[in-house]
Formats: structure tokens, C-alpha cells, sequence
């Protein structure tokens, strides 16, 4: 069973999918670091100074007690972290077509096989048993 599993684990198929996740995780981490370091204080400068990150709805605030310490957190709809998770998956989305793309035009046209001379019909094949079975 051992063996069998090492085969299927090495297998085009296994390998080219892990290879997929491990680029996919790191094209994510690049484009993230760039909506969050470059995008974003972009748009945040345009739009008046705004930082997207630090918007949100606030439900319930959080309670501080005499000492200083939290007892109840802050419960909050965080809609900016929500836009900055948009305009990744835009962004990865447009760099995986553009992948995509450039390996498709790498890839070979597929050549059709010249078509095989047609054999007998099925009328020629039922006349010729027909001449056989006269003879």
C-alpha cells in the first residue's frame, strides 16, 4: 500500500498541483503585501486621507474597567479589511489570467492527425460478400 501511495503521490498530476498551491500562496502573500503597502494608501490618499483598513461598524463598544483592562472586547462589522480582501482576490484573479494566458500561448498548437483514407462502405463491404457468396 506504501508503494502504490508513493506512486500516486508522484504522479504529473500531484506534483503539478502542489506546485500550484505552494506559487498560488506565494503570488497572495505578494499581491496582499502590495494591496496593503501600495494600493491602499493610494486610494486612502485620494480619498481624503481615509485608511480603509481602520473603517468599521461598531456594534458594541468595548468595556474598560477601573484598572484599564478590557472586559468586554469590542464587537465590530470591519468593512475596510473586507474591501482591502475584494481588491486582492481582483488582483490575484487579473495576475492568474495573465499566467494563464502566457502558458497557453507557450504551449504547442495541437497538430489533428491526417485523416485515415476511408475504408470500403457498408455497401461496398455488402456487395463484396455478395460476389463471394456467388462464387
Amino acid at each position: 500500500m506504501l508503494k502504490e501511495f508513493k506512486e500516486f503521490i508522484m504522479t504529473g498530476n500531484v506534483v503539478e498541483f502542489a506546485v500550484a498551491v505552494i506559487m498560488a500562496t506565494a503570488i497572495g502573500g505578494v499581491v496582499k503585501g502590495f494591496v496593503s503597502n501600495i494600493v491602499m494608501p493610494v486610494v486612502g490618499y485620494f480619498s481624503g486621507g481615509m485608511d480603509f483598513n481602520s473603517k468599521k461598524i461598531i456594534l458594541q463598544e468595548a468595556v474598560v474597567d477601573a484598572t484599564g483592562a478590557i472586559t468586554t472586547a469590542e464587537n465590530a462589522i470591519t468593512y475596510g479589511a473586507w474591501i482591502n480582501t475584494i481588491i486582492n482576490l481582483i488582483i490575484v484573479g487579473f495576475v492568474m489570467f495573465l499566467i494563464v494566458k502566457a502558458y497557453n500561448k507557450t504551449k504547442k498548437p495541437v497538430e489533428e492527425a491526417p485523416a485515415e483514407p476511408a475504408g470500403p462502405t457498408q455497401e461496398e463491404l455488402l456487395a463484396e460478400i455478395r460476389d463471394l457468396l456467388k462464387k
